[in-house]
């Protein structure tokens, strides 16, 4: 198990690197935001369709139980990326990932409560220097434009919903293997963006081969390669460690947005962000 720990260890940054490419290959889209959120989900469910036949017996053995329970995770999961990916439209890809990768400071919460891993006052002390980060970039945002703190909402949002995904997670990968685990979640949070694109029509129309092209990015990269070795990991290490190690997306991807988009964050949100990333690790080096 040492050996597992140790790997898992090595794996976050593998995967943190994977998942910073999201944004990016999100800007590059014309479709929608929740036809983005859907085909990424449901192309990645559909990559791991193959690997269920190995896993056949355990799948038998879910109770109905942890059918609800893998549910309300593929429902947290879908509605987090609806949530996150439309936040994209409204602000800059440097608040939306800090702002969505701040869940640590829910998370050292949650986890101290419902997993019995204890969070330290100087942990609480974290959170509220990152609080003071995300209000920071706020004003920044408000100042640039009220879309842009509309989009910050969103992103905030998206963060509330994958701190109870990481959670519950966690519970779930002590008794499942990963692979029947994703199975089910991505299944089922591609049924979920199914329901959520009822309203919006051009979530099922036939896009122009580059849109599915960057789809199917979405899926290898981000979420397989992303996502997936992030969700191996959480059987592996605790949850404000799989959660704090998120904390790469934001630099990862504003680097990317940089280099590829030419974005670059107003001052106000640069400071802020460094503020709100100082006080998540203090949240989780003391927490």
């Amino acid at each position: 198990m040492f050996s597992e720990k140790f790997a898992a260890r090595f794996a976050l940054p593998f995967s943190i690197v994977a998942v910073s490419f999201a944004a990016i290959f999100i800007r590059f889209s014309n479709a929608n935001p929740i036809s983005i959120a859907f085909h990424r989900m449901f192309f990645s469910t559909l990559i791991f369709l193959p690997l269920v036949y190995y896993y056949f017996e355990e799948f038998l053995m879910i109770s109905r139980r942890q059918w609800i329970i893998l549910a309300g995770v593929g429902f947290l999961l879908g509605s987090h990326m609806a949530a996150w990916i439309s936040s994209l439209e409204y602000t800059s890809v440097a608040s939306s990932v800090v702002l969505v990768t701040s869940h640590p400071l829910l998370v050292s919460w949650l986890s101290s409560r419902y997993l019995d891993e204890e969070t330290t006052k100087k942990g609480y002390f974290g959170i509220i220097i990152a609080l003071a980060g995300i209000t920071i970039m706020a004003f920044s945002d408000y100042r640039v434009s009220g879309w842009s703190l509309f989009g910050d909402f969103l992103a905030i949002t998206g963060m509330v919903l994958v701190s109870g995904y990481i959670i519950k997670g966690r519970q779930m990968r002590k008794k499942l293997s990963v692979v029947p685990y994703v199975f089910i979640v991505y299944g089922f949070s591609s049924i979920f963006l199914a329901i959520f694109s009822i309203g919006v029509p051009q979530t099922f129309q036939i896009y122009p081969a580059r849109e599915y092209i960057l789809f199917l990015a979405l899926a290898i990269i981000p979420t397989m390669m992303g996502h997936t070795v992030y969700n191996w990991t959480l059987k592996f290490v605790k949850a404000r460690i799989a959660s704090i190690s998120l904390l790469g997306e934001p630099i990862g991807s504003s680097i990317l947005a940089f280099i590829i988009l030419s974005e670059v964050p107003p001052r106000l949100t640069i400071i802020g962000a460094i503020v709100a990333l100082f006080g998540i690790y203090l949240c989780q080096r003391y927490g």
